[in-house]
């Protein structure tokens, strides 16, 4: 525990956020391929609703068996779906099991990750701001697109129409104001060396090792 707690001292925590087709994966699989600790909270919230775990139990015991899939008895998301979609309580009962289970994992793999010795622990939360979880990081970076480029890539990307992207983007956080809130950008209106050189040179000017 000494150890643990000496380590959190001397480790850097920075929560990397964006939002739909801005790049901020592209940004996280840099930072991988460099070394770094990214701890993904949508690969977080995935797992705490397998099988058997705490979350899974108190979904299925909230919603019922019969949001569950016949075969393998995991969550059908699509049913899940369906009720929370038509229902503002019972989409606070599921964010009320989920959220508090995805900090609790994410937090756990941190202290996994210092008590390692890693330096430098990237924590990708999509929704850093939003949800008011900047208690969790040290900083934060957005990785940042124009309006005209995020449309045109969401439309590239997920084969959407105009309308369709356009009305993804509206439902979030606009990124002009996540980045008016961020310690740092990182602009991906450009190309993929141009992304590559802002992150390194970030990584250089807060002295960010692996």
């Amino acid at each position: 525990m000494a150890e643990l707690e000496r380590n959190r001292k001397m480790a850097s925590i920075i929560g990397l956020t964006g939002g739909i087709a801005s790049g901020k994966s592209t940004v996280s699989k840099m930072l991988n391929e460099k070394g770094y600790t990214i701890i993904d909270a949508d690969l977080a919230a995935r797992m705490v609703v397998e099988v058997d775990q705490p979350a899974y139990l108190a979904i299925v015991e909230e919603f019922g068996e019969h949001i569950l899939h016949d075969q393998d008895s995991t969550i059908n998301r699509e049913k899940l779906g369906q009720i929370i979609f038509n229902s503002e309580e019972k989409r606070k009962k599921l964010n009320g099991i989920v959220h508090p289970a995805v900090r609790s994992m994410m937090l756990a793999h941190k202290d996994e990750a210092i008590l390692a010795g890693k330096n430098t622990i990237f924590m990708d939360i999509p929704l850093l701001f939003e949800s008011n979880l900047t208690w969790m990081v040290d900083r934060t970076v957005v990785v940042y697109v124009n309006e005209e480029t995020q449309l045109s890539r969401l439309m590239e990307r997920n084969n959407f129409n105009h309308e369709d992207a356009s009305s993804r983007i509206a439902s979030q956080f606009p990124l002009k104001d996540k980045a008016s809130l961020a310690d740092a950008i990182i602009d991906n209106n450009g190309s993929l060396h141009e992304t590559k050189q802002q992150l390194d040179a970030l990584l250089v000017e807060w002295d960010l090792k692996p």
